[in-house]
């Protein structure tokens, strides 16, 4: 038996928030959220101008993935208007939860104010593995779109192996692209060569970088400097797709004609109802991890 009981409030995202708030209602959840155009939402999704209302009547408040771009502000691709962070905690009681994604120790901090639950649904491994799936699709897309070469024949990149690296390479090995991943973890080492993957280590990316068509960035720091960049290929292409600002020095990349794409938010932007799955499924996964029964 479904528990219909629980109330949620869905707020600022893009449209992947928007299918989720769908999704909700459909499956019969009281659903209310703030400030959105009704012909995009269920005619039984709550709406109202007021943010105090829209947590009032909820249990769960879901925040966007990323939950903000400043640190300050409610990051939205439909809000008219700013939602600063900190009028959307200090409305939240201690009986009530946020959930929302990629949650910085800045926003933490600002949270940390007042007294209820907030939780990072990217920190569950859930969420993470099967998000890496429309992110990587993505890259793919975005590979194709902005390349005058296949993938296929041609010579990849991905620097990382975490989540979103794994699957990455995955995709593009069945493409059947001439695979090399850099990693640094002796098990990730191990893990690469299992598959059949090339290997590269960090000390040795600035000397071989210039052999790759396409470059796929997953690690959050600054990896590809002025000095790497220096030494790649100018028919290149890279698609990074590290939490902003990202793995690549943009300025530098301009400034040598590099082709650099930052893709924040891939799954919003390529699949956004099979995003919005995704984070459903995590939820429901979080509130019967939390003991209540659904």
């Amino acid at each position: 038996m479904v528990n219909h009981s629980i109330r949620f409030a869905v707020i600022g995202g893009d449209l992947r928030q928007i299918k989720l708030m769908n999704i909700l209602a459909k499956e019969g959840y009281l659903v209310n959220t703030l400030g959105l155009n009704k012909e995009k939402i269920e005619s039984n999704v709550k709406l109202s101008n007021d943010l105090r209302e829209v947590i009032s009547n909820s249990d769960i408040i879901i925040g966007p993935i990323p939950c903000s771009k400043d640190n300050k502000s409610l990051y939205s691709d439909y809000l008219d208007s700013t939602v600063m962070l900190e009028d959307i905690f200090k409305n939240i009681s201690e009986n009530q939860v946020f959930i929302a994604g990629n949650i910085s120790p800045e926003i933490k901090k600002i949270a940390d104010n007042y007294k209820f639950k907030i939780i990072d649904l990217l920190e569950r491994d859930d969420l993470a593995i099967l998000n890496a799936i429309p992110t990587s699709e993505g890259a793919i897309q975005y590979a194709m779109e902005n390349s005058e070469i296949t993938i296929h024949g041609s010579k990849s990149l991905v620097l990382g192996f975490g989540r979103c690296g794994k699957v990455l390479a995955h995709k593009l090995k069945g493409l059947d692209t001439q695979l090399t991943v850099l990693a640094r973890k002796s098990q990730d080492l191990a893990l690469i060569k299992s598959y059949g993957y090339n290997i590269i280590r960090l000390e040795n990316l600035e000397n071989s970088i210039s052999n790759y068509d396409y470059i796929f960035n997953t690690i959050p720091f600054l990896i590809l400097n002025k000095n790497v960049l220096s030494k790649v290929n100018k028919s290149a292409l890279i698609i990074d797709l590290a939490s902003k600002p990202g793995g690549v020095d943009y300025i530098a990349a301009k400034e040598l004609g590099i082709h650099a794409l930052l893709a924040p938010s891939l799954p919003g932007k390529v699949a956004p109802l099979s995003a919005a799955l995704i984070i459903y499924d995590s939820i429901f996964n979080l509130i019967r991890d939390m003991g209540v029964i659904i």
